[in-house]
């Protein structure tokens, strides 16, 4: 077998286990991760591997949301960084079957994660001391999003953003949509993290 079969052999293997790793990646970061580890390739020649494997990143869902017509209900938009902070749990478990909990921190602005608390548990006053932790690295933010969980409607942190300077926003019942940038956010975590 000539050298250049077995080279592409490698690299059609090295994709499709790169394909099955990172479900969401598309064949430009498959690409790029080859040129991170090394191989002398270009992206056609990644491309054409890609179409002739067959392989296709998950479209995206569509879903048609519903908003009141008179538009009663205006999302708050982050305008600049550290204006807008979202705010959420994630579930996981464990091999041993104990849960795992999440609390995620994403700036609405630059859509950067700033912090990942994990834990078995997390409590009202968790929440504010990570709140607190990132106030040592970031200016304070103007409104925090977060839906109306237990922690997140606790007196205790609706005394702290009054105390802090930083409103509260809480998003509707059953309308994960009004805290967008945070459910990107967890999805992706869950596809290449847990």
């Amino acid at each position: 077998m000539p050298v250049a079969d077995i080279e592409e052999h490698k690299l059609r293997q090295r994709i499709r286990e790169l394909a099955r790793r990172h479900i969401r990646w598309g064949r430009r970061l498959v690409y790029m991760r080859l040129r991170i580890e090394g191989w002398s390739v270009n992206h056609k020649r990644v491309q054409r591997i890609w179409r002739e494997e067959g392989l296709q990143r998950p479209l995206p869902r569509k879903q048609k949301r519903s908003r009141p017509a008179d538009g009663s209900r205006a999302l708050l938009r982050a305008e600049y960084p550290h204006h807008v902070w979202a705010i959420d749990f994630q579930f996981d478990q464990t091999m041993d079957g104990r849960r795992l909990k999440l609390l995620n921190i994403v700036d609405a602005y630059s859509r950067m994660c700033l912090a990942i608390r994990v834990g078995r548990r997390c409590k009202v006053m968790d929440v504010i001391d990570t709140i607190e932790e990132l106030l040592k690295q970031y200016p304070a933010p103007t409104h925090l999003r977060m839906d109306n969980g237990p922690e997140f409607i606790a007196h205790a942190l609706q005394e702290w953003c009054t105390s802090s300077g930083s409103g509260a926003e809480y998003i509707p019942l059953g309308s994960p949509w009004e805290n967008p940038f945070v459910e990107s956010f967890d999805s992706r975590l869950r596809d290449e993290f847990l």
